[in-house]
């Protein structure tokens, strides 16, 4: 079955911030902490980065890694970056230090933008990598270099350091003329399946998701004409935070975004009722980590939608949320780096638990069998993709580009299906499918039910091999504290709740249930886990 949404056109990332000055100018469109900022004043603090990044030696086409948390600063080296021509490359600031390195080496880094708290793990990973010619730190550091002449760095040796501020006081450079085709992004996956590999997004590609978005989020416009306010917990590093970064250069009546440096559900509570925040985008762990406060005791009633992805919503969060929050429509969206985040989100009075929603604007959704053929409404296959806002290609693969662009589709390695009103559901990765006795069980099915019971906080199915039936079903498990449960009663009680075919023979207890640099369960460091 194919789905499809209407089409959408992208440009060049720098032109549309330029073009944007005059749509956002002096109103507020940040706020971060206790600071707040203007359309105009990010623009142009973006404009004259990017003169001192170019008079430090960033050339078109280079590629500016970006290890921070969230801060204003996020944004302005990404509007400077591309306003040189250049690519913005953002990694998550929990990387560790050979993540690092390999993300340096493999782009060919020229210069890597970050903050004090994070700068000895930058220098660590640098060292060595011959492209880096410098790092630029925003904030008070020791060590800061004082000067910009950058003759002779990137030879392999520490490279050094550069004060952010004073590279944003050198005069504004123009726009470099950049074709909407070229390199925008260059994204590293989390890795899940392998080494991370890097997803190459064109300005077109972002622009369209960007564009996508924000139709979807039209219809919790303030009825009043005031500005949209939105709350922006997730790393603007990941790919949804990348495109929601864009939004605002596409929007004919940009909203205000209210930026948190890292996810607190109380600062998250606090921040809804100050700025009477109507929409939000979250990962299902911090969908729970609200739940489990006293969620009702705040004044929530400005909030009309919460957009959860990522990871697969367990449906008795959902249940939950509607029975405690039903004011606030909880919407499962779907995604992937390859697609620049967006694929598929409901509308607030349209929402199905369980489903993903329908394909935004210019995707195309495609169900496939394993021969190839499409398949019929209700029936499982791979999710496949087309349209603007697919990736080029993985960064110097050519093998891995084509296995997974086929015939003009994306093939995401996602199992789903869509009903007959065009509802996409996901039902799990084709990699994690355990097979067992000849059936195929998908481990999201298995988490679903352990994850009613009380004393179950986290969990995580793999597949374990074994040579009468192929493999075996194993449950990492994560307990609330104090839970008395045994993995006997927990097998007992998967087994009331789940076919026979889908219980786990098995459940080990863990202190905690490992996750990958974007939120998910971490099914490659449970495989491990089971090997040791």
């Amino acid at each position: 079955m194919t789905v499809t949404g209407t089409m959408a056109t992208g440009s060049s990332l720098g032109l549309l911030a330029e073009l944007a000055k005059e749509r956002v100018g002096d109103e507020t469109l940040l706020y971060f902490e206790d600071q707040r900022w203007t359309g105009t004043q990010l623009i142009e603090r973006g404009a004259r980065l990017s003169g001192g990044l170019r008079a430090a030696g960033l050339l078109p086409g280079d590629r500016v890694v970006v290890c921070m948390a969230n801060c204003p600063e996020v944004g302005i080296t990404y509007t400077a970056v591309w306003r040189a021509g250049a690519v913005v490359t953002p990694v998550l600031f929990l990387l560790s230090e050979p993540e690092l390195r390999h993300v340096l080496t493999d782009s060919g880094a020229r210069f890597v933008v970050t903050t004090p708290d994070f700068l000895p793990k930058v220098l660590g990973a640098a060292i060595g990598v011959p492209t880096v010619a410098a790092v630029v730190v925003a904030g008070d550091a020791p060590g800061v270099s004082g000067g910009t002449d950058l003759a002779g760095a990137g030879r392999g040796a520490v490279p050094p350091v550069v004060d952010f501020a004073e590279l944003e006081a050198v005069e504004a450079a123009g726009l470099v003329d950049t074709s909407s085709t070229e390199m925008a992004a260059l994204l590293y996956t989390g890795g899940t399946t392998g080494r991370s590999k890097g997803v190459v997004l064109t300005h077109d590609a972002l622009s369209s998701a960007a564009w996508a978005a924000n139709v979807s989020h039209e219809e919790e416009t303030p009825e009043d004409g005031s500005r949209l306010a939105g709350l922006s917990p997730l790393p603007l590093s990941h790919v949804y935070g990348l495109a929601i970064n864009v939004m605002g250069l596409h929007s004919t009546r940009p909203g205000t975004s209210v930026l948190m440096r890292w996810f607190d559900p109380g600062e998250f509570l606090t921040l809804v009722a100050r700025h009477r925040v109507r929409i939000s985008a979250l990962v299902p762990m911090m969908i729970r980590m609200l739940l489990d406060t006293p969620v009702e005791s705040h004044d929530t009633s400005s909030l009309r939608r919460v957009v959860s992805g990522s990871a697969a919503l367990p449906r008795e969060t959902a249940l939950e949320w509607q029975r405690r929050l039903p004011h606030i429509a909880l919407a499962e969206g779907y995604g992937c780096t390859e697609a620049a985040a967006i694929v598929s989100s409901a509308p607030r009075r349209a929402i199905r638990i369980g489903s993903v929603g329908k394909p935004v604007g210019g995707v195309e959704v495609r169900i496939e069998r394993r021969d190839g053929t499409e398949a019929v409404v209700g029936e499982d296959g791979e999710i496949c993709l087309r349209g603007p806002s697919l990736m080029s290609g993985y960064w110097n693969a050519p093998e891995e580009t084509a296995k997974v662009l086929r015939g003009g589709w994306l093939h995401t390695g996602d199992v789903g299906k869509c009903d007959e009103d065009g509802y996409l559901y996901v039902v799990d990765r084709i990699k994690d499918v355990i097979i067992r006795n000849g059936f195929n069980v998908y481990p999201r099915d298995v988490e679903d039910v352990l994850l009613t019971h009380p004393d179950v906080v986290a969990c995580g199915v793999v597949g374990r091999p074994d040579a009468t039936r192929g493999e075996e079903i194993v449950a990492f498990v994560q307990l609330a504290p104090g839970a008395t449960v045994t993995p006997a009663e927990l097998i007992a009680f998967s087994r009331e709740r789940i076919s026979a075919v889908k219980y786990p023979r098995e459940v080990l207890v863990v202190d905690t249930i490992p996750i990958t640099s974007v939120l998910k369960t971490d099914r490659k460091a449970l495989r491990a886990m089971l090997d040791r």
